[in-house]
This record gives C-alpha cells, structure tokens and sequence, in this order.
C-alpha cells in the first residue's frame, strides 16, 4: 500500500462523516437481485403473481439507483483522487450499464401477464447481477484497497 492510499480519500457526498453511496446501493442491489428471484419464480411457475411483483421491484430498484448515482457522481466528480483510479471509472461504468439494462428491461416486464419476461427479462435480469458482482468488487476495492470514504472531515 503507498502513503497516499494509507492516507484515505475522502467522499463528498456524506453525513456526519459517513460516505452516502455505500449505504444507498443496497436497496437497488437488493432489489435487483429480487428482480432475477421473481423472474426465475416466473420462470419455472408461469405463475403472473411472480410476473407483477418482478416489475415492482425492478421499477423500486431504477428509482433507488437513480439516488445511490447521484450520490456516487457527486463522490466521483467531487474528489480528483478518485477520478485517479482505475476501479473508480470500472465501478461507475459498470453501474451506469447495469442501470441502463435495468431500464430498458422494462419493456419485457410492462406486461405483467409475463409476457415478455421468458426469455428476454430473465436474460436482462441475470446480465444486470452479474455486472452487480464486478462493480461490487470495484466499490470493494475502492474501499478497502485505496480507502475511499475512510476519511472524515479535517482528518
């Protein structure tokens, strides 16, 4: 580890000291890893009841990470230090990507007969976790490799 890592980076967007986008990923994480259960659900039960509860999660989860963005640019475009790092851009770009996806697989779910949802809701919901895992890593790393957000103001 260099000294300036060891230093830490600090975050912009924060309370009380504490980084906000850590705390606001995990509702569109968690909702779109729900949103994938439910498909799956779907998937093996044509059951519409899995179909409707697929689309309002994954609707929550834009809505969440929509908010979890906003936190995490103010972070990106508010501290050079993190525009420096590599796992930074990966982690922002992956996320915005799985944001994206996440949008435009609202066209398979509009129809909450299920429709849509074999095969190209299952498939837009399995591409959107995995990239989850990969810029998870990234954000990882960001924390406990470079320190992001280990730095409180004045420090």
């Amino acid at each position: 580890m260099t000294d300036e890592n060891a230093q830490g980076i600090a975050t912009t967007a924060k309370i009380g000291g504490h980084p906000l986008h850590p705390l606001l990923v995990t509702l569109p994480i968690g909702l779109w890893v729900m949103t994938f259960i439910f498909d799956l659900g779907f998937l093996f039960t044509g059951d519409a009841f899995w179909a409707r509860g697929g689309l309002t999660v994954l609707i929550a989860g834009i809505i969440f990470a929509v908010i979890a963005a906003l936190a995490g640019f103010t972070d990106f475009f508010g501290n050079q230090r993190i525009r420096d790092l590599r796992d930074a851009w990966q982690h922002m770009i992956g996320n915005v990507i799985a944001l994206v996806l996440s949008i435009l697989n609202l066209w398979p779910h509009w129809d909450i007969t299920g429709a849509g949802v074999k095969p190209w809701g299952v498939l837009l919901s399995l591409v959107v976790v995995l990239i989850l895992l990969f810029t998870g890593w990234k954000g990882g790393e960001m924390v406990f490799r470079h320190h992001v957000g280990s730095v409180r103001d004045g420090q």
